[in-house]
């Protein structure tokens, strides 16, 4: 999608998780949106200074954040509030942002500039493309999988991003004693995550189940407005906190 909202759809599937010749089913649709005047003025003169471009070849992490420091990837971070509010707790952390939707990219470029937040790069791509392409082999600190897209409908639960191929392969690009922290608020994809986190050999389980509340001091996840209207509402959220061995 481009700045202007633009709907460019592809093919469903593409270059998928393990190597370029697989394929994979996308775990989003470009669906055409609004991007507001502000959002689009980030995207044009903030983004640039914050944005990496999606290649097929290996990130240099310290070169892109311009230092050295532990890196914890975020993908589908919405409209960048809870990435920025974590980024600016902790700024000794960098933030390697994901997103593919133009609005929300530049709703993150304009809160990392109002916050001077100079610990976030955001890639707008596939995520998947993104791990299987850029990251090397235990490289990451932590990845954050915040309320991913629920795909509510049956025939649509092949569509999920936490399956086991793309699991396996997030988890082969954190390094031991990293963490990988997910959260959702549909309960059977609760279910579904845990069920294909289990599963993950590279992975253990910090918690009985899932988690009461992160106790990992990188995976603090303050709640948003838009969570807290369903806490109201009554909606449940399920927050699974593993390690890498």
């Amino acid at each position: 999608m481009t700045t202007d909202g633009t709907d460019r759809t592809g093919p469903e599937e593409e270059p998928g998780p393990t190597a370029p010749g697989h394929r994979h089913i996308r775990s989003f649709a470009m669906r055409r949106g609004r991007v507001t005047r502000a959002q689009r003025r980030a995207c044009e003169q903030i983004l640039p200074r914050l944005a990496i471009a999606y290649r097929p070849a290996r990130l240099d992490l310290e070169a892109s954040f311009g230092r050295r420091a532990p890196t914890v990837l975020e993908i589908g971070f919405g409209m960048g509030e809870t990435t920025a509010a974590i980024a600016l707790a902790r700024p000794d952390v960098n933030f390697l942002a994901v997103e593919v939707f133009a609005a929300g990219v530049g709703a993150l470029a304009r809160r990392a500039d109002e916050l001077k937040l100079a610990n976030i790069r955001i890639i707008q791509h596939d995520a998947v493309e993104v791990v299987r392409d850029m990251i090397g082999a235990d490289a990451l600190a932590g990845v954050h999988v915040f309320f991913p897209d629920p795909w509510p409908k049956a025939r649509h639960h092949k569509r999920r991003l936490i399956a086991p191929a793309f699991v396996a392969l997030l988890a082969s690009r954190i390094a031991p004693g990293g963490y990988l922290h997910c959260a959702t608020d549909w309960q059977h994809y609760a279910e579904q995550m845990l069920e294909v986190l289990s599963a993950e050999p590279l992975l253990r389980n910090l918690h009985d189940g899932y988690a009461p509340a992160p106790d990992n001091p990188l995976a603090a996840r303050p709640p948003t407005k838009f969570h807290a209207r369903g806490a109201r509402l009554g909606h449940g959220v399920w927050d699974l906190l593993f390690a890498r061995r």
